[in-house]
């Protein structure tokens, strides 16, 4: 069999496997989080009230780039500080965060984000720490199930260089202008 031929970019990059890990996104940094998780049950059943955003490692006393454990609710310091909410994790098995931050979910059993706002059991943690962080309540977000619900013929969605009757409106906008100045 022939050989596949590859992009300059995909060869350049010893790092990547294939081209498709460059296209979804593997070199973008973009990364789509999840919306289930298998270690949800591990949660603290007290989410409603967490410590400030503001709230410096338990450890450290760094005062940026926290974490809140969200089976424990201690707050400590990312990976890129001195990685104690990493440690707490390999220490306790609680994989469960979220970022002070960025208020992102992450799962460190899964090595994924988790989506706090379709998740309806992150949900709650996601909006008291929107709330301290924004002073207002998050604006509503919902799956996109309601899309189901379209036509699934749709072969006839205009594109670009589809004609359309900009033409006809404009030449009436024209026609009335002409009979509101005379």
């Amino acid at each position: 069999m022939a050989a596949q031929a590859r992009s300059p970019c995909a060869q350049e990059d010893p790092f990547l496997e294939n081209e498709e890990e460059l296209f979804y996104g593997a070199e973008s940094g973009w990364v789509e989080a999840r919306t289930s998780c298998d270690h949800l049950a591990s949660l603290s059943s007290n989410l409603d009230h967490i410590p400030t955003l503001d709230t410096a490692c338990n450890r450290c006393q760094h005062p940026n780039k926290n974490w809140l454990c969200l089976r424990c609710k201690v707050v400590l310091c990312g990976r890129y500080v001195n990685k104690h909410m990493l440690q707490h994790y390999q220490r306790t098995n609680h994989c469960l965060a979220l970022s002070y931050s960025d208020l992102s979910v992450w799962c460190y059993s899964c090595h994924a984000y988790l989506d706090a706002q379709l998740i309806a059991q992150l949900r709650p943690v996601y909006e008291s720490a929107y709330i301290l962080k924004f002073g207002k309540a998050p604006p509503a977000r919902t799956s996109c199930d309601h899309l189901a619900s379209l036509s699934s013929d749709l072969t006839h969605i205009p594109t670009p260089d589809t004609a359309c009757n900009r033409f006809l409106y404009f030449s009436s906008m024209r026609f009335d202008l002409f009979f509101f100045f005379f």
